[in-house]
């Protein structure tokens, strides 16, 4: 099989972590050769990128420093790690990618999305997730999952924005047919058993491509 891309998106106290666990697990069991990474990240520049845009400086961060800082670290990642596992034949397992994006700088700063889209095209070309594992949570209950986290720039937001968030994570779902939604509000073994049935389900049908 040709390397396929998934990524798994979903806001704070989802339960990303632990289905990045449980993709790869599935992974594993069905012998497939994967690369796990994340987003922003995934080398070393892009990791201190990440955290330059995660710290909580004492200035205001304009949404669109923002938005140049996550593309930038993106550009970084794709070429030195995601192309060319992708290239290698490697899956590629992502914690978030673009529909984060889209959903924290494009919705929840409320940012042109028309911006987004000519940074997409540049950094990323026609790239896309073969599959989209969506864990969706209502923001009042993410807050009181992460009430003793310590909290970085971004979790320390106010609830609207995440609800502006869960909003554009429901409108690209909506609009992209590899998103698979999960309701991150059952119990975990649930969800992580929907999440290992996606992943599933997925295997089985690039092996008839």
């Amino acid at each position: 099989m040709k390397g396929r891309f998934i990524t798994l998106e979903g806001s704070e106290g989802a339960g990303k972590s632990t289905n990045v666990d449980t993709v790869c697990a599935t992974l594993e069991s069905a012998n497939i050769e994967f690369v796990r990474t994340r987003e922003p990240g995934g080398t070393p520049m892009a990791e201190a990128l990440r955290a330059t845009m995660l710290e909580p400086w004492e200035e205001t961060v304009d949404g669109l420093t923002e938005l140049l800082l996550v593309f930038a670290a993106r550009a970084q990642h794709l070429n030195n790690v995601i192309l060319p596992a992708l290239n290698r034949g490697q899956w590629v397992v992502c914690d978030r990618f673009t529909d984060a994006t889209f959903a924290y700088q494009g919705y929840g700063r409320q940012l042109d999305l028309s911006k987004l889209e000519v940074l997409e095209s540049w950094v990323q070309s026609d790239l896309q997730p073969d599959l989209t594992v969506y864990l969706d949570l209502d923001p009042a209950v993410a807050e009181l999952r992460i009430a003793d986290r310590e909290k970085d720039r971004m979790e320390s937001e106010q609830r609207a924005f995440f609800l502006r968030v869960r909003e554009g994570y429901l409108a690209r779902a909506a609009e992209h047919q590899r998103f698979q939604t999960v309701d991150a509000s059952q119990p975990l073994a649930e969800v992580r058993a929907q999440v290992a049935g996606c992943i599933g389900d997925f295997i089985a049908r690039s092996a008839l491509q």
